[in-house]
This record gives C-alpha cells, sequence and structure tokens, in this order.
C-alpha cells in the first residue's frame, strides 16, 4: 500500500512538473559586459537544483571528514564495551559450568576493561552496575573456593559500586547473596543481619524469606521460623503437603521449647486456629502438657477438635489419640465419659475405642464391663504397645477378682508381646 502510494505521488510530481516546464516561456538573462546571456527559466532552475545538491554533497562530506576521529574514538569504545559484556558473559558461562578460577580471573578483566573505558573519554551508562554484577561474579567464585577474604572484598566492593536507585535492585541481590554465603558457613545470625538491610518489599520476597527460614531454624529462632513458614505457605512458595509438614514441624518444635505449663499454653495460644487443628499437634500438645504435670481437663480441650474427627483418623494417630487421653482418665468428667461411650457405641468393633472404653471403666471401677471391653479389645488390638496394655489391664483385673490362674496367663500374653 504505501509502494503503491509513492508511486502516485510520484506521478503526481512528474504530471506538476511537465505541465509548468512545457508552457513556461520565462526567460533569464544575465549581462556580462560586452556580453549577454539568455537562459530559459527551466534551464536555470535545473542549475539552481544541481548546484544546491552538490553543495550539500561537499558539505556532507566535509562534516564526514572531520568526523572520523570522534567516530574511530566511538567505535574504539564500543570495541571496549564488549570486550567487557563479553567478560561478564564468560564469567558467569564459566561460573555455571563450575570452573570457578576462570569465572573470577573473567569477573576480574571485565572489571579491568571497564576501568580503562573509564578513563577514557567515554564511559559505559550503566558502569555503576557493570562493577557491582563483576564483583557479585568474583565474590561467588571465591565463595566457592573457600576464599573467604577475597569473597568479603569483593563483595563490600560490590555495595559500595551500587548505592544509587538505578542499582537498587543488584544491591539486594548482593545482600541476598552474603545472606546465602553466611548460611554456607553455618553462621545464621550474620545471614540474619544481611538480610536487615533489605528494604521491607525485598524481605517479603520468596528467596529472602526461604533463606530467612533456613537461618531462623539453623539458630533455634522456632517463633520466628514458624512465622517466615506462614509467609512462604501463603506465598505458595511449596506444595500444599510440603507446607504442612513444615509448619506442623516447627509448631511442634515450638511446644517442645516450652519448659513450664505457661511457656507450653503461650506456644499453644500463639498457634493459629487451623494449626491447633492438625491432629499430630494437638496430640502432641496434651502429652507435652501431660508430661509437665499440666490440667488433664486442658488437655482434654485441647484434644476435643481431634476427639470429633477421630473417626476420619488413621489408625497410627487414632492409638496417638487415645493414649492422650488414657493419660488423664483419672480425672475425666462425665461429659468426656458420655462421648467415649458414644463414640465406641458408634462403632462396637473399633478395637481401639473398645480399649479406650475399658480403660474408663477401669478407672470408674465398673470390673465387670471393664473385663469384658478389654478382653475383646486385646483380641482385636493390632497396635504392640495397647495389645500390652491390655492383657496387663487383664491381669490386674484378673487379680482383682481373686483369678491368680487367669492373672497368670495374662501376665504371660503381656510379656510376650
Amino acid at each position: 500500500m504505501r509502494a503503491a502510494l509513492w508511486l502516485l505521488a510520484l506521478f503526481a510530481v512528474a504530471v506538476a512538473i511537465a505541465l509548468f516546464a512545457g508552457n513556461n516561456q520565462g526567460t533569464v538573462t544575465l549581462f556580462w559586459p560586452p556580453y549577454r546571456v539568455d537562459l530559459s527559466l527551466n534551464l536555470v532552475l535545473l542549475l539552481a537544483f544541481l548546484a544546491f545538491a552538490f553543495l550539500h554533497a561537499a558539505l556532507g562530506a566535509l562534516a564526514a571528514l572531520f568526523d572520523l576521529p570522534r567516530q574511530a574514538l566511538r567505535w574504539r569504545a564500543q570495541q571496549k564495551e564488549r570486550a567487557v559484556h563479553a567478560s561478564l558473559l564468560d564469567s558467569i558461562s564459566h561460573l555455571l559450568a563450575g570452573r570457578f578460577i576462570r569465572a573470577r580471573k573473567a569477573a576480574e578483566l571485565s572489571l579491568a576493561q571497564e576501568k580503562s573505558l573509564r578513563t577514557g573519554e567515554q564511559k559505559l551508562a550503566n558502569s555503576a552496575q557493570v562493577r557491582a554484577l563483576a564483583h557479585l561474579l568474583a565474590a561467588e567464585s571465591a565463595q566457592a573456593l573457600q576464599d573467604r577474604a577475597a569473597r568479603e572484598e569483593h563483595l563490600q566492593q560490590a555495595l559500595a559500586q551500587a548505592p544509587a536507585r538505578d542499582t537498587q535492585e543488584t544491591r539486594e541481590g548482593a545482600l541476598m547473596r552474603a545472606a546465602r554465603w553466611a548460611l554456607q558457613d553455618r553462621d545464621p545470625e550474620a545471614a540474619m543481619g544481611w538480610l536487615q538491610g533489605l528494604p521491607q518489599g525485598a524481605a517479603r520476597r520468596t528467596l529472602a524469606l526461604r533463606i530467612k527460614l533456613k537461618a531462623a531454624r539453623l539458630s533455634r529462632h522456632t517463633g520466628e521460623a514458624l512465622e517466615t513458614a506462614r509467609l512462604l505457605a501463603k506465598h505458595r512458595a511449596f506444595s500444599p503437603d510440603a507446607a504442612h509438614s513444615i509448619v506442623r514441624g516447627l509448631a511442634a518444635d515450638l511446644l517442645n521449647d516450652a519448659h513450664d505449663i505457661a511457656q507450653l499454653q503461650r506456644a499453644w495460644e500463639s498457634l493459629e486456629p487451623a494449626e491447633r487443628a492438625m491432629p499430630e499437634l494437638a496430640i502432641h500438645a496434651a502429652q507435652r502438657l501431660t508430661t509437665l504435670g499440666g490440667d488433664a481437663g486442658l488437655a482434654r480441650d485441647w484434644l476435643l477438635p481431634v476427639w470429633e474427627q477421630h473417626d476420619r483418623l488413621d489408625d497410627n494417630l487414632k492409638v496417638r489419640l487415645v493414649v492422650a487421653l488414657e493419660d488423664g482418665l483419672d480425672s475425666i468428667d462425665p461429659t468426656w465419659l458420655a462421648r467415649i461411650e458414644a463414640a465406641h457405641r458408634d462403632n462396637p468393633r473399633d478395637a481401639t475405642l473398645q480399649y479406650l472404653a475399658a480403660v474408663a471403666c477401669v478407672k470408674r471401677q465398673l470390673w465387670g464391663k471393664a473385663q469384658q471391653l478389654m478382653g475383646q479389645a486385646a483380641v482385636g488390638l493390632r497396635d504392640p504397645g495397647l495389645h500390652r496394655n491390655a492383657w496387663r489391664a487383664l491381669a490386674l483385673l484378673a487379680e482383682e477378682r481373686g483369678d491368680p490362674l487367669a492373672a497368670e496367663q495374662a501376665w504371660k500374653r503381656a510379656a510376650n508381646d
């Protein structure tokens, strides 16, 4: 379409020139005593156009001639710029390939080339960023070579070259790399110190949070590690299963760090509702509370959300739940007793619930019902610990009713398990 328009315009110009030149009868007379020269107006216009074109071309040629030194200088500067960038690319390639000595030399060569370019009349537009990146590459290579002195020197140079706003991203990257190097040196406090130098927005990025999580776990700051893991889970930095496992493990560590009942209660209350609803955490917290001599009623309150979903628990968790409830059956209230009886009534063939109901009957001194339920549970239990406890309880019940033969057989079964 554009070519067609240019062709039409060319035809229009040709027609206009033909109409003007064909009917133009004007002349131009030049008086040069004693001569007189008569020229047609068309010829004069053509000569004027040719003179203008010649003058324009001559001036352009002179300008190009006088501009040759500047062009040569710019060409040399471009060659040096290309050499700087080529050295940077070589350093990155060697670093990725594991050739750390060559990567370090290439980065230092890039710095030397950039310095020579800077001492001339021209310099790189992003020279500060190039220097910072070259120092970072050299520091990364030095870290791989376990040359900490060179690493620290290049790191400080990189931070010094990246203070401005246009190199802010480079500075943030340098701080994150420094934090990762500190983690590799098993120095979590130094890693946290480097991360504190990040702006607020950069500190909440996934990479920074991952580093912070590792540093907090390594330094045993469980609360901070748990909070960081929650943020990473919200950012979907882990798969749902991995996030669930990490948060659960850190929450369990937080509960384990409590050395008295008050600390344990504060740790439990600091957990989010979704975390307190995790069966593993609730059971662990209740057992931890019982170990510290806490209130059994409070432990049962923590276990209530887990108990309400006991029919959906796997066998291992159900056994752990029963063991956690068994520890506090001495002070069981009628409400919980009704819950246990209702669960056993709804699932009469569940050996684990039979065992729990039998233990509750033992605590209330209902010997006959306890004997019946415990005998049924001892046959169906698969967990070795509960199976052994069931036969031990049967032995004690037999002794209670004065049946030494049955007690001896029950003790043998408990010992064989």
